[in-house]
């Protein structure tokens, strides 16, 4: 990868009053509150009745908080399963909450999608899927896939200008105007995800919410998509949420890191004092558990235990069965996200000053 110079990392992270802060201080243009979301993952109605079964709920989100300013990126990490994908699809809209909200550029999102002001609010926020091979239709060319957000939005009519925009979208991606005439199989797993990140920009977003969209590729291809999606952050003033399990992805794109585990938040600091000095244990378990070049003589730390079942969690701390410095309070009480040395951390052994 490149090397970059790091993007400034916002001064507000830990979610202070307003009284804390400067009146003059830019408004977050991303603004989830306490974002929850429940599945119903019950068997049928009859088999419940005959089978005497209650009903199951799935917290996949479960009171998630967090800020983005624009033009900076926060990134979420943590195992398969922690929630993390469902909360992109809370911020655009695929899902509706069970509870809390959005807001963006202080609109509740949620309550627009639902009218006709959606469809401008739509246009400012975009996804980028995980798998470039499903996200596009096979069946159609390239200029009909770019060219489809234009048409849909009423940006532009079929004609020389569509065209030419969709060749500029193109270009700015790396990829040619005179790829348009091909199909999604006649490219490379990487081109395909340019060709997802150009339809993304096509009605000219703000918001773009990343569902690990390197994580399909070869790394070498990743460090490519990676370089074109901070140079078009850089040129277009982009925000990102930016969704991964891979920590040294997240390293090189995010300001601001927020750690999920079990549909909760469990540690969200600024990139660097996230790497440098992490403070819950499982963020320390994580970051352990990554190979290093100059530790070559020294013993990793796997990542312990497995994650619980999502439909019966722990009581208290989700993470005390796997936590070393799990104590009576930990397994009795569950823990709130709370300001510790400027950073916003959720765990009784901190908060107490046991590590």
């Amino acid at each position: 990868m490149s090397d970059q110079q790091p993007m400034p990392v916002p001064s507000n992270t830990s979610g202070s009053t307003g009284a804390a802060a400067s009146a003059d201080a830019p408004r977050p243009l991303v603004q989830a509150h306490d974002l929850a979301r429940t599945f119903d993952v019950s068997v049928p109605w009859l088999n419940r009745v005959i089978e005497r079964r209650p009903r199951q709920l799935l917290k996949a989100v479960d009171g998630v908080s967090f800020e983005i300013e624009s033009g900076q990126t926060l990134a979420l990490v943590g195992e398969s399963g922690c929630g993390k994908s469902t909360v992109a699809r809370l911020l655009v809209g695929l899902y509706a909450p069970t509870r809390g909200g959005f807001t963006f550029d202080g609109q509740d999102a949620h309550a627009a999608f639902k009218t006709s002001a959606g469809r401008t609010l739509r246009r400012r926020i975009q996804m980028i899927f995980q798998d470039p091979y499903a996200s596009l239709n096979p069946r159609w060319k390239v200029e009909a896939i770019v060219g489809e957000p234009l048409l849909e939005h009423g940006l532009l009519v079929r004609g020389p200008e569509l065209k030419e925009r969709v060749g500029q979208l193109l270009s700015s991606v790396g990829l040619s105007p005179l790829d348009m005439v091909k199909y999604p199989h006649q490219f490379s797993g990487g081109q395909r995800q340019r060709i997802s990140i150009a339809r993304a920009l096509a009605t000219q977003p703000e918001f773009l919410v990343c569902d690990e969209p390197t994580s399909a590729l070869d790394v070498s291809v990743q460090a490519q998509v990676l370089n074109i999606m901070k140079d078009l952050q850089r040129q277009q003033g982009l925000t990102y949420l930016f969704i991964s399990h891979n920590l040294a992805v997240v390293r090189h794109v995010s300001d601001q890191v927020g750690v999920m585990y079990l549909g909760r938040l469990v540690e969200l600091s600024p990139k660097h004092t996230l790497f440098d000095s992490p403070r819950h244990p499982y963020t320390r378990m994580l970051l352990d558990a990554i190979p290093k070049m100059h530790d070559t003589g020294r013993a990793r730390t796997p990542v312990q235990g497995e994650v619980p079942n999502p439909l019966n969690p722990p009581t208290g701390c989700a993470f005390h069965p796997r936590c070393p410095h799990a104590n009576a309070r930990c397994k009795a009480e569950r823990p709130e996200l709370q300001t510790i040395g400027g950073v916003r951390v959720a765990c009784h052994a901190v908060e107490e000053g046991r590590i």
